[in-house]
This record gives C-alpha cells, sequence and structure tokens, in this order.
C-alpha cells in the first residue's frame, strides 16, 4: 500500500498537506484506481464539521444522506443529475494530500437556497459556517447569506479551507470577508493569503493581525482569526492582539494520519462557540476533536466523546 500511495504522489505530482481540484490526469484518482486497492471514505468540508461521514460503494449522494440523517445532521441537499462528487485522500507518511471532484457539487444553484423551505432554515440559525471550497460554487449563494447574517447581527464564519482558494478565487473571497466574524484557516493558507494580497510577510501572527484589521462592511463586531499550525500553537488574533494556545502533544507513534484534522478542529471550537463559552474553552474542544481524528484512519471518531 505505501509503494502505492508513493507512486500515486509521484505521478500526479501531489504536495503533502495540499488539497486541489481534479483535472483530467487526476480522473483514475476517483474512481478505477482508488476503488480496486483503497479503502474509499467520501465527505466534504463543512460536513466534516458537522460530524464525520463516511460511506463506501456507489450509491454516493444516498449513502451520504443517511448517514447524515442517522447522526442528527438536518440535510437539505441539492440533487443533480451529475454523480456525488468524491474527493481522493493520498495519505504519505503522517500528511495527506486532497484532490476534489466536485461533480455535483459544483453544480448548486442559489434557486435552491431560495425555496422557502431552505430559507426557513437560515433564517432560523444563529450561526453560519460556510468552507472557503464552496466559493468556487456559488459565491452568490454565500454572499446572501452573509448579507443575512451582518443584518440581523448573526455570527458569519469561513474557512479559508485551501491555498489554490486563496490564490485562484483572491476577488471572491475578497468580498465576502467584510462579512466574516471569524475566520479560520491553517499556516499554509495564511501564508499564501499574505503572499497573493502582497503584504509581503509569513510570519502568522502578523497576518492573522492583518486579516482581523481587514476592514468590516457592516456591524459593530469586531472580526477573530484562528489559525492552526499543526504541532505548533493556535494563533487567534483579536482586537489587534494575538494569543497563542497550545496543542495537545501527542507521541509520534500515535499518529496515523492527519486527515480531516482542520475541519475536526473547526468543529470542537463551534461546539463551544455556539454554547457562549470564552474563546480559550473554544479552542481547547477544537485542540481535542483534531487530536482524536489524527489518532484515526480518516475522517472517524469514537461514538463518545471525553471531552470536558
Amino acid at each position: 500500500m505505501l509503494n502505492l500511495i508513493f507512486a500515486l504522489h509521484h505521478r500526479y505530482n501531489l504536495k503533502s498537506n495540499d488539497a486541489i481540484l481534479e483535472e483530467d490526469k487526476h480522473l483514475p484518482m476517483s474512481y478505477p484506481e482508488f476503488n480496486q486497492s483503497c479503502a474509499v471514505d467520501a465527505s466534504n468540508s463543512w460536513c466534516n464539521c458537522l460530524h464525520r461521514i463516511n460511506w463506501k460503494g456507489h450509491r454516493f449522494g444516498e449513502e451520504m444522506k443517511k448517514k447524515a440523517l442517522q447522526s442528527g445532521v438536518n440535510v437539505c441537499y441539492y440533487e443533480d443529475e451529475s454523480p456525488t462528487g468524491t474527493c481522493a485522500v493520498c495519505v504519505m507518511g503522517h500528511c495527506r494530500s486532497l484532490v476534489a471532484n466536485l461533480s455535483a457539487a459544483n453544480c448548486y444553484k442559489i434557486d435552491h437556497l431560495r425555496k422557502a423551505e431552505n430559507w426557513a432554515l437560515v433564517e432560523r440559525a444563529k450561526f453560519y459556517y460556510i468552507a472557503g471550497f464552496f466559493l468556487t460554487v456559488s459565491p452568490e449563494s454565500i454572499m446572501l447569506v452573509a448579507d443575512h447574517a451582518a443584518s440581523r447581527k448573526k455570527i458569519f464564519m469561513m474557512n479559508l479551507s485551501a491555498p489554490f482558494i486563496c490564490e485562484f478565487f483572491k476577488d471572491v473571497q475578497a468580498k465576502v470577508i467584510p462579512y466574516i466574524d471569524y475566520l479560520f484557516g491553517n499556516e499554509t493558507e495564511a501564508r499564501t493569503f499574505s503572499k497573493v494580497h502582497g503584504w509581503e510577510t509569513e510570519n502568522v501572527e502578523e497576518i492573522a493581525l492583518k486579516i482581523c484589521e481587514w476592514p468590516k462592511g457592516f456591524g459593530t463586531r469586531k472580526r477573530v482569526t484562528v489559525t492552526t499550525q499543526g504541532a505548533d500553537p493556535v494563533v487567534v488574533a483579536e482586537d489587534g492582539k494575538v494569543k497563542l494556545f497550545p496543542v495537545i502533544r501527542l507521541p509520534k507513534e500515535k499518529l496515523i494520519d492527519t486527515n480531516g484534522a482542520g475541519d475536526a478542529f473547526v468543529s470542537g471550537f463551534l461546539s463551544q462557540l455556539v454554547l457562549g463559552r470564552p474563546i480559550e474553552d473554544c479552542v481547547k474542544a477544537g485542540c481535542y476533536a483534531a487530536n482524536v481524528i489524527i489518532q484515526r484512519s480518516g475522517c472517524t471518531y469514537p461514538e463518545k466523546p471525553d471531552f470536558k
């Protein structure tokens, strides 16, 4: 198996801890090559943060919906004739490289969001979290939700999600940043963001502060930037100041793979934020969730958490 993964990394020129969109040359990764020799898990970024969803077989869409409902997650998917999207995850050593085939996810229409039964869910919510990956599909949908949140003084959050989002979707990303109350990302994404905006710094703390200072177009709530750095401290920038929070140390022999760690961190963070807990508790919960995920293969977790 290790030889296969190394060959895939070499053949497709993949980078560790990276995420890219699938091109024609990557098509064998999504179906024949992986299905014949590897375990296939399917999920997406925002689903990861709500609940870890694992699935096998070919009825991906039906399985994802069934598993989500079983987990208590209320999903209102847009259904399209295109195949459900897939994501090839290559784990080399302990690091993962993602190659996403959006497929049906790339077909989302804002009309689905505007349906009365779906928009009613938006109106009832108090917190909104959207993965940056959605900027490649329907930025108008993001702006519709962002405007709603801002006009009603609700909390709107996003994730930088991947370096290529910051690099190739810079303009649409910049349009939504004034609405963002909490922005998540990792150190690689933060440095890419800094580079494309000409800030000429790779210092994660400086970048976090600069993002916080990006003008907010609405409301009086100040932006909070939360940046993870793998085994290094989490950087939280708020109100012109930076705080560093240590992560949970893990012996190397217990590290299985880093797939889903970022989404797990956000899920733990949000679990406390919605309860009104202080930022320290939010980060602590995020670190706990990420620590659990990296000790397991893929995006899986124990039946019950023991977080206190």
